[in-house]
C-alpha cells in the first residue's frame, strides 16, 4: 500500500476516534471542575472513602466495551481523584477494539466470556496489590518525615494525597481557577486541548502500525513463544486501537499463543497512557513510572498465562 493510500485511510479513522472520545472526556472534566470549584474539601473526603473499592469500581467499568473510559480515569489521576491502583486496573481491563472484534468474527462466546473476565479478575487483583504496597511504601515515607512517630504516619499519608485538580487547570491556562469561572468553559477548553493531542498522537501511531504489516509481527511470533510475550505487551501500549485489533486478529488467527494474546491485550488502555502524558506533564517520572509498571504486569500476567494455557486458540 502506497503512503498516500495509508493516509487517506487511516486519517478519517483518527477522526472518528477522536470524536469518540469527546463526551468521555467532557464529562470527566466537568465533573473534575465541579468537585475544584463548587463541592471543596467535603468532596475531596467522600472520594477518598471510595478510594479502597477503587481498583474493583474501576475494574468493573474498564471491561465495559469503551475506550474512553480510560482516558477519563487519566485525567481523574492526574487529579489525583482515583489511586495508582485503580488506574492500573482500568487501563488492564479496558478492552478497547478486542471485543467488537471477537464478535464480528463469531468467537465462541465462552472465549469472549474468559477474556473479558481474566482481564476483570486481573485488574482487581493487581489494582489491589499495588494500593497495598504503595500505601505501605507511602505510610513509611510519613513516619520518617515525623521523626518515627508511627500514629501520624496515615494522616501524612492523606494528606499527601490531598487532590490536586487545580493543577490540571494551571497547566491548560482554561480560567477554571479564576474566581466565578465558567466551569462548563473551563470543561470544554480542557476537553478540544486533549482531544487535539489525542488526535495528531494516534494518527501517526496508526501509520506506524500500518507500515509494520501483520504479516512481519506474526512470522516473529511465532517462533518467540517467551520472547514475544514481551514484544506483544510493547504492541499493546502502542496508543491505537490497531494495536489491540492486530492483537486480537492473530489470536483468533491462531498465530499466536494465549498468553502473548493476553499479554498485549491487557496493556492495551486505548488512549489512556497519552492524555495521562499529557494532563499529568508536570510528573514526568511518575507517568514514566506508570507506563513501566503496566507494561511488567502486562508481560508477568502473559508469562503465568502462558505456563498453564499453554499454545494457540
Amino acid at each position: 500500500m502506497e503512503p498516500i493510500e495509508i493516509i487517506t485511510d487511516i486519517l478519517p479513522e483518527a477522526v472518528i476516534d477522536t470524536l469518540k472520545l469527546l463526551p468521555f472526556l467532557y464529562l470527566t472534566y466537568l465533573f473534575m471542575e465541579w468537585i475544584e470549584d463548587k463541592a471543596g474539601e467535603k468532596s475531596a473526603m467522600l472520594l477518598r472513602k471510595f478510594r479502597t473499592a477503587g481498583p474493583l469500581i474501576g475494574s468493573a467499568a474498564g471491561a465495559i466495551p469503551q475506550c474512553g473510559f480510560s482516558a477519563a480515569a487519566a485525567s481523574l489521576f492526574s487529579g489525583k481523584v482515583i489511586t495508582l491502583g485503580t488506574l492500573i486496573a482500568i487501563f488492564l481491563s479496558t478492552s478497547d477494539e478486542m471485543l467488537p472484534l471477537l464478535i464480528s468474527r463469531q468467537a465462541e462466546v465462552s472465549v469472549i466470556a474468559k477474556l473479558i473476565l481474566s482481564k476483570f479478575l486481573i485488574g482487581v487483583v493487581t489494582g489491589f496489590a499495588i494500593d497495598l504496597v504503595y500505601r505501605a511504601i507511602q505510610k513509611r515515607r510519613a513516619i520518617r518525615l515525623l521523626g518515627g512517630k508511627k500514629g501520624d504516619g496515615p494522616t501524612a499519608y492523606f494528606i499527601a494525597e490531598n487532590y490536586s485538580i487545580h493543577e490540571l487547570c494551571e497547566d491548560e491556562h482554561c480560567g477554571c481557577e479564576e474566581e466565578h469561572s465558567n466551569i462548563f468553559l473551563a470543561a470544554l477548553k480542557h476537553t478540544l486541548k486533549i482531544a487535539l493531542f489525542i488526535f495528531v498522537i494516534t494518527f501517526l501511531a496508526a501509520i506506524l502500525v500500518e507500515s509494520f504489516g501483520e504479516e512481519r509481527v506474526a512470522a516473529f511470533l511465532a517462533g518467540n513463544e517467551i520472547g514475544g510475550i514481551f514484544v506483544t505487551a510493547l504492541i499493546g501500549l502502542i496508543p491505537n486501537c490497531g494495536a489491540s485489533v492486530l492483537l486480537t486478529t492473530l489470536f483468533l488467527d491462531g498465530l499466536i499463543t494465549t498468553g502473548q494474546a493476553m499479554a498485549g491485550l491487557l496493556v492495551s488502555a486505548g488512549v489512556g497512557l497519552l492524555v495521562l502524558f499529557r494532563t499529568n506533564r508536570r510528573h514526568l517520572k511518575n507517568n514514566i513510572g506508570v507506563l513501566v509498571l503496566l507494561y511488567v504486569c502486562g508481560a508477568l500476567w502473559g508469562l503465568l498465562i502462558n505456563a498453564l494455557v499453554p499454545g494457540t486458540l
